[in-house]
């Protein structure tokens, strides 16, 4: 009797899917696309329609003749692909590069959004047909793509350097990052002080606290900007008498976050495991997909990684409350199942979220069977995906407000505000299993609440003064991306989807438009030349709002509410137009810069030249003298084993690293910029740490950059 073919992409799900399917199914893996455009043309026919010219690669080639032979025997096909455009796309490949409608043989499309054994079933219990919306919404996508790519390039390989490319989306998060860098380089700091006074009850003076001066008796912003003026308030402060003007004690609630979509979960894996977004992609895959559990068998552990949705199947939620309950405690279950809407109008709220496919599967009973990466990720999963149908956590607050008056002196002295607040925690809800991280903000504050501990205080109590304790402080501009605050922008624009995030981080980097440094994104400067030509010739290709807006239109493209070819009819003409000016009006850029080293051959100077690895110097005798010599940039740190100075390098990732101009005799290197200051306690080397701090490479002494300062000042 012949078998029920099933086609997936990866020869893990089909390991998987086999062992739940049975023997009466046969399972094969495409290894991702069998068909694409041409490598070595554009590919599409855009006199005809934008028809596309598809193609099967050579390595593919064997694997289609292997799925058309056992589609031969089969007696049913089904198509079971990832659940979205790209799967659904690979699945209408399947079919045309391997003939397999020309037969009599039923073929269907089925879906599902995890690896078990109950949806699996479903899911073959309800077949479809190709949805064809989806599949043109990703060929519109691949289009665009392809025209941008391939019509840009050989502008740039003719007016910069060859080798050069760019990209729709990723032109966009280029932009992005040089505009953050510009900000950042042409932000003028402002002085500012913060002024607090300690201050107690008569009677309690151990119960002492700390409360920030931030207004004037009548209200008003109260703004110090200098010394002069810190002292001047300072005396005031001194001489002031204190009372109690307001108490307002209230319950705050603190709801837990939603289960994860795709960018949460890169943000989240960034800031708490430090995965990439590609690294993060890679094991979310390889949990989606199945692994073997011992007794259990393969098994997906976690639903389909790719989404923007926040739906959570109710049999899901259910298993939630059941298990928190008896884990927990009824006292941590809200009174009804919690559900998530995304305010994003692009959500595709029939996908779901990322969850656990069974919340009983706990991660430490998988401890034997994952490695240490996919455990701690399946734990950030399953943790958030619980926390997410718990209570809230409940906070008493108290918010005192403080007035500053005259002392009953001769003088007559400036009235002001004070403010001092407590946060104590009630009922810790959902935060017994999972706290969401609350990264810096924009300005690189953070976000969590910080209170002090008050002693209990009425309206009208008398506070006896104990000391005031003035901050200069200087105004900060935005702090540059990191892979969880670019991710996070390009969604909250509407840039890119789901599927798009990692590739659009590795490619900016695989160019050498940017490098990460210490976890932030630095543009380098072909990426600031390449931006610069893009945004001046063709504007909207780099503009956020209409790459949003193009992303849009695919989205509508996939619910069948826009053509596939007038988008693309849409978007051609002006972009040709553009580029057509370009080729006239775009004067040759040089990449070429003076150093200040001369050639060891022959005396000339060396200059500054981009290559296929990054910059390298060149003499300028070329070509009578080629010689060529690695490129780096000088710190003035000396190195801690040979006493060579450390060097900034750039390793086959693209990451910056620093190690010793004597290399390979010495090996030393850092991840971290090296200061000159020495760690105060044992005199090692010590490299910048998260901001303003400083870390030793030695003793893991930790210090702020700022004290550094005024230890140099005070020795000098």
């Amino acid at each position: 009797m012949a078998s029920k073919l099933v086609i997936v992409e990866s020869p893990a799900k089909a390991r998987t899917l086999n062992k739940i399917l049975g023997r009466s199914y046969s399972v094969k893996a495409s290894l991702g696309h069998v068909r694409d455009l041409p490598r070595t043309s554009l590919g599409v026919d855009i006199d005809k329609g934008f028809t596309p010219k598809y193609v099967i690669p050579a390595k593919k080639k064997k694997i289609v003749g292997e799925i058309k032979k056992a589609a031969s025997k089969a007696s049913s096909i089904y198509l079971a692909t990832d659940p979205d455009r790209e799967g659904e796309a690979i699945s209408w490949h399947l079919v045309q590069a391997a003939k397999l409608d020309k037969d009599d043989i039923p073929v269907q499309r089925v879906v599902f959004h995890e690896i078990t054994r109950d949806a699996v079933q479903e899911a073959f219990q309800s077949p479809r047909s190709i949805d064809m919306n989806l599949v043109n919404a990703q060929q519109a996508r691949r289009i665009l793509d392809r025209l941008v790519g391939y019509k840009l390039s050989p502008l740039l390989w003719r007016k910069v350097q060859r080798g050069l490319s760019a990209g729709r989306v990723q032109s966009v998060a280029v932009r992005m990052i040089v505009d953050r860098e510009r900000e950042i380089q042409n932000f003028i700091s402002q002085e500012y002080w913060i002024m607090e006074v300690e201050l107690a009850p008569p009677e309690e003076k151990e119960a002492s606290f700390k409360a920030r001066l931030f207004a004037l008796a009548d209200g008003t912003r109260l703004d110090i900007g200098n010394k002069d003026k810190a002292e001047k308030v300072t005396d005031d402060l001194e001489k002031a008498e204190y009372a109690v003007k307001a108490v307002v004690t209230k319950q705050v609630a603190r709801q837990p976050a939603p289960p994860f979509i795709t960018s949460t979960l890169q943000q989240e894996a960034w800031q708490k495991l430090h995965f990439t977004a590609g690294r993060t992609m890679v094991i979310a895959q390889q949990l989606y997909e199945g692994l073997p559990l011992g007794k259990e068998g393969s098994v997906g552990l976690i639903t389909y990684m790719r989404t923007d949705s926040t739906h959570v199947a109710a049999s899901a939620i259910s298993e939630a409350r059941e298990f928190i309950g008896e884990k927990y405690g009824a006292k941590f279950l809200p009174p009804k199942p919690r559900s998530f809407a995304r305010k994003a109008k692009w959500a595709q709220e029939a996908h779901e979220a990322i969850r656990p496919t069974k919340i009983y599967r706990q991660p430490e009973q998988l401890r034997p069977f994952l490695d240490p990466a996919q455990l701690k990720l399946y734990e950030l999963i399953w943790k958030r995906m619980v926390a997410s149908q718990m209570s809230a956590t409940l906070y008493d607050t108290t918010n005192v407000e403080i007035e500053a008056g005259n002392a009953g002196g001769e003088k007559q002295l400036q009235g002001y505000l004070l403010k001092a607040s407590s946060s104590v925690v009630k009922s810790p809800g959902f935060m017994v299993v999972y706290s969401e991280s609350r990264d810096a903000d924009e300005r690189g504050g953070s976000s969590d609440f910080i209170g002090v501990s008050l002693p209990k205080l009425s309206i009208g109590d008398k506070l006896i003064y104990m000391g005031t304790f003035p901050e200069q402080c200087f105004t900060q501009p935005l702090p540059r991306y990191t892979e969880a605050t670019l991710i996070k922008a390009l969604e909250q624009r509407g840039i890119g989807r789901p599927s798009t995030y990692a590739p659009i981080l590795y490619t900016i980097q695989e160019r050498d438009y940017v490098n990460k440094a210490e976890g932030k994104f630095h543009p380098t400067e072909l990426g600031i030349t390449v931006n610069k030509i893009l945004a001046e010739h063709f504007p909207k290709i780099v503009d956020p709002g209409f790459t949003a807006q193009m992303e849009e239109q695919l989205d509508e493209i996939a619910q069948g509410k826009y053509e596939w070819v007038a988008a693309l009819q849409e978007f051609y003409p002006p972009f040709q137009d553009m580029l057509n000016k370009a080729w006239l009006n775009l004067e040759r850029v040089s990449m070429t810069q003076m150093s200040e080293e001369t050639c060891p051959n022959c005396g000339r100077p060396m200059v500054i030249k981009v290559g296929r690895f990054g910059k390298f110097l060149a003499c300028s005798g070329y070509p009578d003298c080629k010689t060529t010599m690695s490129y780096v940039v000088k710190t003035g740190v000396s190195c801690p084993q040979c006493g060579g100075e450390l060097v900034e390098r750039i390793n086959k990732k693209k990451k910056v690293f620093y190690g010793c101009s004597n290399f390979p005799k010495c090996q030393f290197a850092v991840n971290r910029r090296p200061i000159a200051q020495p760690c105060p306690d044992c005199g090692n080397l010590l490299v910048q740490y998260r901001g303003d701090g400083a870390k030793c490479v030695a003793c893991h002494r930790k210090v702020k950059l700022s004290e550094l300062e005024k230890q140099n000042c005070v020795t000098a």
